[in-house]
């Protein structure tokens, strides 16, 4: 089933120019880049994006990451984009990550994992609204 998911290079993937690198690995795995734009997180985009995170000793962590640097903000749609691009960005932990997934090959730690994917479907359809129109969004 064609689903659509959402996608961040995070800025330690966008510091390093992995953008095309990144978007190559999609791509050969099947996965259209139906939406793509370079922004500047703010301070109050993170903290909503990341909310779910709110209460986590990690957030404050994370929003100022996420908010240093430009992100690449991605629409992916595919059979299964959901779960094709989990498993496209691999484990978390770039250690357990499996070999030649965006995590093992660009990820430097747990905390500067390259990208972000959506878990959900649900998810995917709320994050995708809050960075995109959808007329943004040509497939």
């Amino acid at each position: 089933m064609t689903e659509r998911t959402f996608s961040i290079i995070k800025p330690d993937a966008t510091r390093r120019n992995l953008t095309g690198k990144i978007n190559a690995v999609i791509e050969e795995a099947g996965l259209r880049i139906v939406a793509q734009r370079r922004v500047k997180l703010t301070d109050a985009q993170a903290k909503k994006f990341y909310e779910v995170h709110a209460e986590r000793p990690f957030y404050g962590e994370l929003v100022a990451q996420m908010t240093a640097e430009p992100v690449v903000v991605q629409v992916l749609e595919g059979d299964n984009a959901v779960l094709k691009y989990r498993e496209v960005m691999g484990a978390t932990n770039p250690d357990n990550a499996d070999e030649g997934t965006i995590r093992k090959l660009f990820a430097l730690s747990i905390g500067e994992n390259s990208v972000h994917g959506s878990d959900s479907l649900e998810n995917a359809a709320i994050e995708i609204a809050q960075f995109f129109k959808d007329e943004d969004i040509v497939g």
